[in-house]
């Protein structure tokens, strides 16, 4: 039985502000301890209810932040940038299940650390014209090649948010959203008791089921004009208002990839304080 983890680090226990997950500074080094707590706590739960190969594939940022040298032995992982899948890296070659571990509520909705792929030039992404976090775009490339997702772990608005995209996944809230910065926080013993309880449960729904590609569409929209008119040059992207655009795909394996280009374009037409 093999699973697939997604970890993000922005939903990981106690994480609240930016320098929580910014490589490089202190706090960062504090919460890659915590953030690879929270893997094998539910690595633990994966592997004693059946699972015997875990791959966890490290979706934030750098993509090299969890420490291998404490990472549970029974799981194998998959670092660094310049994935075709990005976050989804591996969930086509077979996996069983997916868990969306320490993900994070969508651009322009309430949550701890909230956005799209992009820290705040996104301001809201829609696929099939559903507003849509990272973890439903995940969900929906998940169901293109009939792998379950799980179990999702984060905050409460996160969980609120998988609910919907993810009718029958394990929940685990490991901290209550206070605001974009802040958020009631359970300490590493009671998350980890919690994620491997839950991932222990997650296991009795894994198993592939039939692919189900088909076609998608997405629509991006950013904080300024200029990020529309740069992301529009992309063939096959359009400028759908002053600050927005839209792309359809054949799948849900081609939207992410033209989501990718069109994040990377965005990124790198942000010019200093203006944006």
């Amino acid at each position: 039985m093999r699973i697939m983890i997604s970890a993000d680090m922005e939903g990981a226990t106690g994480v609240t502000w930016t320098d929580d997950v910014v490589p490089g500074t202190e706090q960062w080094q504090r919460f890659r301890r915590l953030f690879t707590g929270d893997v094998n706590a539910v690595a633990a739960g994966l592997a004693d209810a059946g699972a015997t190969d875990l791959l966890v594939n490290e979706a934030h940022s750098s993509q090299r932040n969890l420490l291998l040298e404490d990472l549970d032995p029974r799981a194998r992982m998959l670092t660094g940038r310049h994935k075709p899948l990005s976050m989804m890296q591996g969930v086509d070659s077979g996996v069983d299940g997916v868990v969306f571990l320490g993900y994070h509520a969508g651009a322009g909705a309430d949550g701890v650390l909230s956005h799209t792929y992009l820290e705040n030039q996104i301001t809201g992404v829609w696929l099939d014209g559903t507003h849509a976090s990272e973890g439903r775009l995940n969900a929906a490339l998940a169901a293109e090649y009939g792998v379950p997702v799980l179990l999702v772990t984060g905050d409460d608005k996160t969980c609120e948010d998988a609910a919907d995209y993810a009718p029958g996944a394990e929940l685990v809230a490991v901290k209550e959203c206070v605001s974009r910065y802040a958020a009631i926080c359970l300490p590493p013993s009671r998350t980890a008791e919690l994620q491997t309880d839950a991932a222990r449960r997650a296991m009795a729904r894994a198993g592939r089921g039939e692919p189900s590609p088909r076609g998608h569409r997405i629509e991006v929209e950013f904080d300024a004009s200029h990020l529309a008119q740069a992301t529009a040059v992309i063939p096959t992207v359009d400028q759908v208002g002053v600050r927005r655009v839209g792309f359809d795909a054949p799948n849900m394996t081609e939207a992410m990839k033209a989501f990718k280009v069109v994040t990377a374009i965005a990124a790198g037409a942000v010019q200093g304080k203006y944006g």
